[in-house]
């Protein structure tokens, strides 16, 4: 085992690397409970979502550190589920199993592109102010989807949305917003999952929440989701700019955090090189892959994984125990199926605040820069599409470009995606 993952090379040992594996553990766990929560309102089976979300971000963040020795962790992403359901599946009316294709051809593209060692240089072709929008946007969105379901924003024919009542199960989500609020506060590890037991307790109090029959049992089948992707219902042109959408999130979300992590875990060379980058890029493309071919949403690296990394993990074994936990998690499906939707919705609420931090760094007194960035932001919610604020951002930010005659802030990457968001809007209209 030492020479696999060197330890000593790395000043660490096998009881600082497990406690690090849960420390991560906790404080990325919450998926477990939203994931299969946003994604069930597509009609996806609940209990095969909960399995397969413990199984795919068991193996795959074992195969992050088997693969790459790296103490990253992986799971299905925030803010593309809420893509996949909300807008591809109820906004556009397309198929959860035509939404499945969109993800695999995403991640297949996704694979290529690390294969070729490209991926790292696209990224830097987009400019840090669309790239900081991006994830602006996608917690506000994520926020929007989080109070929409606890009920505290509903339908308002008038003015299109408007405050909720603020009845029993309304009344419970914000104490537990409440609650994770404080422990965020208080650097508690483990915030998010401990406000969203604390949530369903106070449920159960209520009687809005029921025991579950058992805490253990075997996890519920996949197969009502495995397997069922329709990958040729997905090579459509009216589906090209979400499978893009899947693909750029993707791409920024997991190389930005892995750059992060990797900082903190001592993996940065003299030479400013991350160690292992490669087989990081290939890790998280591979589990994107699988993942849709066992039923769920992009799979994508988790900036949680800083807090394993900060209670001591520096190499793959911190992810083995990650893994293995989530793995073992997948026997409490009678726990997981028993937490209500107002106690997962604080979770998003807490999430896009995360997302939001970034927001400080956009330039808006660029106007040139400003205005595609707010663009972005700001329609990502407001059309419920994660997709239309980065055609509109895009667009907006080549079109300034270029009529102010900026033509160096320019470049081809950026000039075949605005061609590609203007053909998506005229097929679209």
């Amino acid at each position: 085992m030492e020479n696999f993952f060197k330890f000593k090379a790395h000043a660490t040992n096998i009881k600082t690397e497990s406690i690090a594996g849960l420390t991560t553990f906790l404080t990325a766990a919450y998926i477990i409970f939203v994931n299969p929560d946003i994604l069930s309102a597509t009609g996806m089976d609940k209990g095969a979502l909960i399995t397969t979300t413990c199984v795919v971000s068991g193996l795959a963040t074992i195969l992050m550190g088997l693969w790459a020795n790296a103490p990253l962790m992986m799971a299905p992403g925030m803010g593309v589920n809420a893509f996949f359901a909300f807008g591809l599946c109820l906004g556009m009316g397309i198929p959860w199993q035509t939404a499945l294709g969109v993800v695999f051809i995403s991640g297949v593209l996704f694979l290529v592109l690390t294969a070729v060692g490209i991926r790292e240089k696209i990224v830097d072709s987009i400019p840090a102010s669309l790239r900081l929008s991006t994830s602006v946007g996608i917690g506000l969105f994520i926020t929007f989807i989080g109070l929409r379901n606890l009920g505290l924003i509903v339908n308002n024919d008038a003015v299109l949305v408007g405050l909720g009542k603020i009845d029993t199960p309304v009344l419970c989500g914000l104490i537990g917003l409440i609650i994770m609020s404080v422990l965020e506060v208080m650097k508690i590890r483990g915030a998010i999952l401990i406000g969203i037991f604390a949530t369903t307790v106070i449920g159960f109090i209520f009687g809005l929440v029921h025991a579950p029959g058992a805490i253990v049992s075997t996890p519920a089948s996949m197969g009502p989701i495995a397997m069922e992707l329709d990958v040729a219902g997905a090579l459509t042109a009216a589906l090209a700019v979400p499978i893009f959408t899947f693909m750029f999130v993707d791409l920024f979300d997991s190389l930005g955090t892995m750059l992060a992590v990797a900082h903190e875990a001592d993996m940065v060379e003299k030479d400013g090189r991350v160690r292992s980058i490669g087989k990081m890029l290939g890790a998280d493309a591979v589990a994107t892959v699988f993942g849709a071919l066992l039923g769920t949403s992009t799979t994508t690296t988790y900036i949680e994984s800083a807090s394993g990394v900060a209670a001591g993990g520096r190499t793959g074994f911190t992810s083995i125990i990650t893994g293995i936990l989530f793995l073992l998690a997948a026997f409490f499906g009678p726990v997981i199926g028993m937490v209500p939707a107002f106690a997962t919705a604080p979770a998003l609420v807490i999430v896009g605040l995360h997302m939001t931090r970034g927001i400080h760094r956009i330039d808006f007194n660029n106007v040139d820069e400003g205005i595609p960035a707010f663009l972005t932001i700001i329609l990502m919610p407001l059309t419920y599409s994660i997709a239309n604020g980065l055609v509109f951002g895009f667009l907006s930010f080549v079109l300034l470009k270029l009529l102010l005659g900026k033509m160096k802030d320019l470049n081809p990457v950026l000039l075949v995606v605005a061609v590609l968001c203007l053909v998506n809007l005229v097929l679209g209209s």
